[in-house]
């Protein structure tokens, strides 16, 4: 039996932030659709996001459309290849030895400072 749109919108992850700029929830689902939903209410933006998933899973379904993959979930290695300029290497390396950091240190402090 196939999937409902309702089974299928749970295997996208589904983010409610507070935004300092819009002064309240933002509700966004990556990987999806780009846009979303906000309001006052955390729970309320939450369950707008839900029905909006939903909503959207549907209308590809019914186009016959391919969805993507699934965001939900989704475990991570911890390891990722980065390809870059020469030049920014180089001064990545730079200043990481001048830290006393590793490259990888480096670059995950930067990451996580982002």
């Amino acid at each position: 039996m196939k999937p409902t749109a309702k089974e299928l919108s749970a295997r996208y992850l589904k983010i409610v932030e507070w935004s300092e700029e819009d002064r309240c929830f933002v509700g966004r689902c990556p990987g999806l659709f780009f846009g979303g939903c906000h309001g006052e209410d955390e729970a309320e933006v939450y369950r707008e996001l839900c029905g909006l998933v939903e909503e959207h899973v549907a209308a590809l379904q019914a186009k016959k459309g391919k969805l993507p993959v699934a965001t939900a979930g989704n475990r991570y290695s911890g390891k990722f290849l980065v390809r870059v300029d020469p030049q920014i290497h180089q001064k990545a390396a730079l200043k990481a030895s001048l830290r006393g950091e590793s490259l990888n240190q480096f670059v995950a402090t930067a990451i996580a400072n982002a």
